[in-house]
């Protein structure tokens, strides 16, 4: 089972503890002698000030980040977990892309979502009805342009004639991508269009605010990757896309670790309906807390079931 661990970069109203370069290189280490497989930083350019009244939360820009994270280590992973792509043209995040999987030596997982928070396209100038038809493009484009080779291709947003952009990604064809949402939609671009799905839980409560159905149980679950199953035949695709997901019941913002013995038994749980890897949050009020809590993440829990 791969682990990916979220930094805790949301946390700017204090950036001396959690946001310099220094102190994400400090919890990107920590994060690898843990020996988890990645690092995760989420995606909020513009986020409204009703969202972030409702529990929301600010975030650095991803590929900043996650840069500071790639120069500070050498075999972690970096993962976007979600990058909204149809927030940003589709030749600049293939640039940015790129240019992180060239310095980090080919280590780079773009997770991304079409996006829920309607005032934050309208902020940026997206169009927040036809952000799914624009995050495919997006993945299209992008992919066309990692092969290195001129690139003609028309979006609702782009004209792209005989487009060339180098360098191209380390990892060939391109970095792996995976779709986070649990819909339909994000199901079939899963199938279509990249290597892994992310559903996430998300209780009936949420579902209008945040788009997407909901995932309240474990059972939820494996009906779902059943529906990708059946959806990956259907496309005649040999092999389903990987599936990642937060461990239902370990929302770890804050609060105390939980049984390890129970967590290693509950992380089996979703590996054997077919969860491949797992996005986890840990605790801690201050740096070295959080650190400590990545350590025991590693000792208790990574050791014991291989990453």
């Amino acid at each position: 089972m791969k682990i990916s661990v979220g930094l805790p970069t949301h946390h700017v109203n204090a950036p001396d503890e959690w946001c310099t370069a220094g102190a994400i290189a400090e919890m990107s280490r920590a994060t690898e002698e843990a020996g988890a497989y990645a690092v995760f930083v989420t995606d909020h350019p513009a986020p409204d000030a009703k969202f972030m009244a409702k529990g929301g939360h600010h975030a650095l820009d991803p590929f900043v980040t996650l840069t500071v994270a790639a120069t500070a280590t050498s075999t972690l992973r970096l993962h976007t977990n979600l990058a909204i792509l149809a927030y940003r043209n589709p030749f600049i995040s293939a640039k940015a892309i790129a240019t992180l999987d060239v310095v980090s030596a080919g280590r780079v997982i773009i997770g991304t979502g079409a996006g829920y928070l309607a005032p934050e396209f309208a902020a940026l100038g997206s169009d927040f009805e036809k952000r799914n038809t624009v995050t495919d493009e997006a993945i299209l484009a992008m992919r066309a342009v990692w092969s290195g080779d001129p690139v003609t291709m028309e979006g609702l947003n782009f004209s792209a004639v005989e487009t060339v952009s180098l360098p191209r990604p380390v990892q060939r064809p391109g970095p792996p991508i995976w779709i986070g949402g649990n819909s339909n939609r994000a199901i079939r671009r899963a199938v279509e269009l990249a290597d892994g799905w992310n559903p996430m839980p998300s209780p009936a409560r949420a579902s209008r605010m945040l788009r997407t159905p909901p995932i309240e149980s474990l059972a939820d679950l494996e009906t779902r990757i059943g529906d990708l199953r059946v959806a990956s035949e259907k496309a005649g695709r040999e092999t389903p896309p990987d599936v990642i997901f937060t461990p239902i019941g370990y929302d770890m913002f804050s609060g105390d670790f939980p049984d390890a013995s129970k967590f290693v038994e509950d992380i089996a749980a979703h590996a054997a309906i077919g969860v491949s890897a797992l996005t986890i949050n840990l605790p801690g009020d201050t740096r070295s807390a959080w650190i400590e809590s990545v350590q025991w993440l590693g000792a208790e829990v990574i050791a014991k079931i291989g990453s």
